[in-house]
């Protein structure tokens, strides 16, 4: 019995690629394999909108639940792959059913990075990564609540933020110098920072924690390197994440801080695709692989997986490009910050709407963090793919239109390959 195409996961990347195999025209079987009790649904809004009360169940959803039998897509929810046997082309679930293949593809996105300290398992310390999750952190959250926020990246900010609207009392505990510090360029992080303390969050630097304070097994409060403590009703724990390539490395497909694709997501194996989180995949614009953890990466790699399967074109590659909303603050990034020689900031950080422009050597624009600045937003992900160069005294200069930013500009120039 031919087995089209078994997704592992059923995220964002998996839902998407499972409808655009339908939209280009793949008329074989199509089965999603997902450890959560939902369909398909989007992660994003889990630490916005989810939390404050402004999004319902089916707001999260990527498409109606009908959509699937509508076009012929079995989900197989609340299971869990356990191996995959290349050989025989199948994959083993829980239970010991198993699935042949004609096409795999994992996308099994990442999972949390782990705070090993004392005290973590303790009621009231939770993290956010699935729905589950985020009604968990929802049910703690109120008037009058104390939370400490461990880690200052995307995550932990807008989780932060979040609790602020719902009148919670807010601390982030950030180990390195300065918030967003492996994402971020200076400019932005000190933005953040001066942001989520105009708005009351006690934002702590250097923080390093080695344990939680706990009283009758629930967590009461967060312990530092240097003595401090800082007491609370919850802790919500976001450090990072890791590749769920597990699965992938014991098949023997190869796998660098993820599963390494293509650039048709495809694997060590020309049987297996691999889409989103869990991905090393090869970015042409800046001549260098890297694992993206977003949702326009999620997407772009679904339909080079589908195009692959059904035989089609490959679809043009895009700009990495990604978004964080924390309070009235709309960031957008497009590119990604390497090989960077110098920074210019255009616009007014103290106003909230700048952006900071990231040069190579040659002033190519490699990168642009957009606050409240949808314009430089849109025409930085059209400079970064041109390999546009562009002047610094131009860029500065607020006394110009974007689009007059360009016109006196060099010309595009190549981009390393």
């Amino acid at each position: 019995m031919a087995g089209g195409v078994v997704i592992i996961g059923a995220g964002h990347a998996a839902g998407a690629m499972a409808a655009a195999l339908r939209q280009g025209g793949y008329a074989g079987a199509v089965t999603l394999i997902g450890e959560e009790p939902l369909p398909p649904y989007q992660r994003p809004p889990l630490s916005k909108a989810w939390l404050k009360g402004e999004a319902s169940a089916d707001d999260l959803l990527l498409r109606p639940a009908a959509f699937y039998a509508e076009k012929s897509i079995e989900l197989k929810l609340s299971r869990k792959v356990v191996g995959i046997d290349r050989a025989s082309a199948t994959v083993t679930l829980d239970g010991g059913e198993t699935l042949p293949y004609d096409h795999l593809v994992l996308a099994t996105g990442s999972r949390l990075r782990a705070l090993a300290v004392p005290g973590v398992d303790s009621t009231g310390v939770l993290e956010l990564r699935t729905a589950a999750d985020a009604e968990r952190i929802k049910a703690a959250l109120g008037p009058g609540k104390r939370v400490v926020v461990v880690g200052g990246g995307y995550v932990g900010l807008e989780v932060a933020a979040s609790s602020r609207a719902l009148g919670a009392s807010v601390v982030v505990l950030e180990r390195e110098a300065r918030l967003l510090a492996r994402v971020a360029s200076e400019q932005l992080s000190a933005f953040f920072a001066r942001c989520h303390r105009e708005h009351g969050v006690d934002v702590v630097l250097g923080a390093s924690v080695v344990a939680f304070e706990t009283r009758d097994g629930a967590v009461s409060g967060v312990r530092l390197a240097d003595g401090r403590v800082f007491e609370c009703d919850v802790a919500i724990v976001g450090i990072g994440a890791l590749a769920n390539d597990a699965l992938a490395a014991q098949a023997g497909l190869a796998c660098r801080d993820g599963v390494v694709v293509d650039e048709n997501a495809r694997t060590s194996d020309p049987a297996i695709f691999a889409i989103g989180d869990c991905t090393q995949r090869p970015v042409p614009r800046y001549a260098r692989s890297v694992r993206l953890e977003s949702v326009p990466n999620a997407l772009e790699q679904g339909k080079q997986a589908a195009a692959a399967i059904c035989g089609k074109p490959a679809p043009k590659a895009e700009v990495p490009w990604f978004w964080s909303d924390q309070y009235d603050v709309r960031l957008q990034i497009a590119g990604l910050p390497v090989d960077v020689r110098s920074t210019v900031v255009r616009g007014d950080p103290q106003a909230g709407r700048f952006a900071v422009f990231h040069l190579d050597g040659e002033g190519r624009l490699q990168a642009v963090e957009a606050v409240n600045a949808a314009p430089e937003f849109v025409a930085a992900r059209q400079w970064v793919a041109a390999g546009q160069v562009l002047d610094a005294g131009r860029i500065a200069d607020a006394s110009l239109t974007v689009k007059q930013i360009v016109d006196s500009a060099s010309p595009a120039a190549p981009a390393p390959r």
